[in-house]
């Protein structure tokens, strides 16, 4: 399936589910963690749901449309303001990005992300299957595009400086999720200060403004190791 048929599967974006269809898709999130992506059929999501199999087509399309909206759904869970919803305040912006930080962290660390992704590394390299891609588009790219219109707001704002939005992006993502979700994927549990995603996104977030801050707000001290 083409990047383009991605973009196609499904109109709607994540803030655009009404919560009767929310609610339809965490029904669809956890068909998929006990059974993987062949247990979700229209019919058992609708018997799952408790809603018909006709409101399914309506409101996603086929399989592949409920499948790209199972993993929007998914990724509007790592929230990130809108460019006018972006605080003037130096200290207030960070306080976002970290925010952002900590829904990002706990979003890939949660039962859902781990069972999604292991599916889509499974399946790669089969060209019947397109779980990967449809993760990337509507999952880590969304999220992208997300957070670097908040980074854009906030060099414009003159908190931030940087040449390329893509790479202060790349650089964030690996701030705040460094090796955590490969060592989960491959079935490490965690120590406990790890799990402690506010300490660890303001962590993230302190060094991200040691690199790209034009005036550093008001930090946190952080121990480097």
């Amino acid at each position: 399936m083409s990047q383009g048929a991605i973009r196609e599967v499904s109109g709607q974006e994540p803030e655009a589910f009404t919560p009767r269809q929310q609610a339809v898709l965490q029904s669809a999130l956890d068909l998929l963690v006990r059974g993987g992506d062949r247990a979700l059929t229209t019919a058992g999501i609708a018997r799952a749901a408790n809603c018909s199999k006709e409101s399914l087509y309506k409101w996603f399309g086929d399989r592949d449309g409920v499948l790209a909206a199972v993993v929007a759904y998914q990724a509007s869970k790592v929230r990130a303001p809108a460019p006018g919803d972006v605080s003037t305040s130096a200290d207030a912006f960070r306080l976002q990005l970290v925010r952002f930080a900590d829904d990002l962290l706990t979003v890939l660390s949660g039962e859902v992300s781990l069972a999604l992704n292991r599916l889509a590394i499974g399946q790669a390299g089969n060209r019947d299957e397109h779980l990967g891609q449809l993760v990337l588009e509507r999952g880590r790219r969304m999220i992208g595009l997300r957070a670097g219109a908040l980074l854009d707001t906030g060099r414009r704002l003159g908190f931030l400086d940087y040449a390329d939005r893509d790479d202060a992006f790349r650089t964030l993502y690996g701030l705040i999720v460094r090796d955590l979700h490969v060592r989960q994927l491959l079935g490490e549990v965690l120590a406990a200060d790890e799990t402690d995603f506010r300490a660890q996104a303001e962590a993230a977030i302190d060094r991200f403004f040691r690199l790209y801050a034009v005036t550093p707000p008001n930090a946190t001290n952080v121990n480097e190791h």
